[in-house]
């Protein structure tokens, strides 16, 4: 018997016990998945056919779970971003954000090109005839420049108050008699879309920290209310995300239920089905991991594995920006520094959209098999590149891409209302793609981190100031040597 049993008369907690108490939530958020799954397939079979209003009821479970997320969103990506860039010096935070740059750049580029592979050597779409669904997406008439500098002009938002409701973009209105008119000689007008401008949050964000850290003790007043603003939010996350395993397993059933005959759609879009999801899986346990492997010496597979709550939360939501909250808290538990994780984490989750590039690459060269349009190598190269601007600019909510999707067509020169040919599987295609865009970001963080160890070990008292309070240890007397 110890000393310690001895003195206190308490009896140790198992082993067991102690897991399971730790890993309690990650069991119930996956759970919830596999619960979702099974009760959305158990309604569907029933002989009672759903109306649109019921399954919303029991879709409203997971719309509030959705929405409380989403609600956290801006506070904690705007006093994240700045409270660790101001914290740290500036050459730490180019450091920090040049890494981080690379390594989303590489992943993205890997994606694309790993997707261009498969659909060109697998050819889903060769002698195979899919109609387009009418009526089930909306699209709008753009060029590719447009799109590409609407993206640039969001980074630049007119007024930071509007950027958390409103995105910029541009319309272009035919003219009178436009039958056979280009859409160059289109009347070009723009308008405020509802949706939060997350590129002109973070680039605010980013400035604002340069500026507080370039200030020093004039700055300390404002980096201490964004650090608070910071660990408030934190604190608020880890009270919603217990809501994730009920959220999670409606948000599953509901979208079960409004699906139609999965059977049906697959053996229309299976062999493209297929394409992605094996790109998605060579790219998210293969590619990934062979970089983070090479970068630090460590195996991703026993982080990945601590993630499970994150990634079965982005799958149930199919949001990488509401995801986001809980992707830092488990970071932070994981022992990651949290001047960087509160940097690269909103960063990702914005820019970083890997298995969205994958897809989009696939989508487009399936969709000219489809058309059988022969696309010639220098075609290929700009869809490498459109997917991957496509993916920067996609926001991180539930089927974003099929936005950015008209761009990548246009590209190909496919019309834009060829992207109803694949939405009938995009809604479960999206969740998968999600939960590798929010693994990709947790991952970087991590390396980033085992990179910038030297650099941020010089300002341990930053680190301090940024943890939460439960990763603080006080040494009892008798501990302290």
């Amino acid at each position: 018997m110890s000393n310690s049993y001895a003195t206190t008369g308490a009896r140790p907690t198992p082993r067991w016990k102690h897991f399971v108490k730790s890993n309690l939530l990650t069991f119930l958020t996956v759970l919830g998945v596999f619960g979702g799954t099974a009760l959305g397939l158990l309604l569907k079979n029933s002989e009672i056919p759903w109306t649109e209003r019921e399954v919303m009821y029991i879709q409203y479970p997971g719309d509030l779970f959705l929405r409380m997320l989403k609600c956290l969103i801006v506070p904690l990506l705007v006093s994240s971003i700045t409270s660790a860039i101001g914290s740290l010096d500036l050459s730490m935070s180019k450091k920090i954000a040049f890494r981080a740059i690379v390594y989303y750049f590489t992943t993205t580029i890997c994606a694309v090109i790993l997707g261009i592979i498969l659909v060109s050597t697998i050819r889903p779409g060769t002698g195979r005839e899919v109609n387009p669904i009418a009526g089930k997406a909306t699209t709008r008439q753009v060029l590719t420049a447009d799109t590409l500098l609407d993206l640039i002009r969001n980074l630049f938002p007119p007024n930071i108050i509007q950027a958390t409701m409103f995105q910029f973009r541009t319309i272009l209105v035919a003219p009178a008699n436009a039958t056979g008119v280009p859409l160059t000689e289109y009347k070009i007008t723009n308008e405020f879309t509802q949706g939060t401008n997350v590129l002109g949050l973070v680039m605010f964000s980013v400035v604002l920290g340069t500026c507080i850290g370039k200030m020093r003790e004039k700055g300390k007043p404002l980096l201490g209310l964004f650090e608070s603003l910071s660990e408030a939010m934190m604190i608020i996350t880890s009270w919603v995300i217990w809501m994730s395993p009920l959220g999670v397993l409606f948000l599953v059933a509901a979208k079960l239920l409004e699906m139609a005959s999965f059977v049906e759609v697959l053996g229309q879009l299976g062999w493209y089905f297929m394409t992605v999801m094996l790109g998605l899986f060579v790219h998210g346990f293969g590619t990934i991991a062979v970089i983070f492997f090479l970068t630090t010496r460590k195996m991703a597979y026993p982080y990945i594995g601590k993630m499970s709550q994150v990634l079965a939360t982005a799958f149930g939501t199919g949001s990488s920006s509401a995801t986001m909250p809980i992707t830092i808290r488990c970071l932070d538990n994981m022992g990651i520094d949290p001047r960087v994780t509160r940097f690269v984490i909103p960063v990702g989750a914005t820019i970083n959209m890997d298995g969205t590039a994958l897809y989009e690459a696939v989508a487009a060269l399936f969709i000219a098999q489809l058309r059988n349009i022969h696309l010639t190598f220098g075609h290929i190269v700009a869809v490498s590149v459109t997917a991957t601007a496509a993916s920067i600019g996609a926001a991180g909510i539930p089927q974003a891409g099929l936005i950015t999707m008209v761009m990548v067509l246009d590209t190909v020169g496919l019309p834009a209302e060829d992207v109803t040919i694949i939405i009938a599987v995009d809604w479960l295609l999206d969740r998968f793609r999600t939960t590798i865009n929010v693994m990709c970001d947790a991952l970087g963080t991590i390396l980033v981190d085992s990179l910038s160890k030297k650099d941020l070990s010089g300002d341990e008292n930053g680190r301090l100031e940024m943890a939460e309070p439960h990763e603080l240890v006080e040494l009892r007397p008798d501990q302290k040597e």
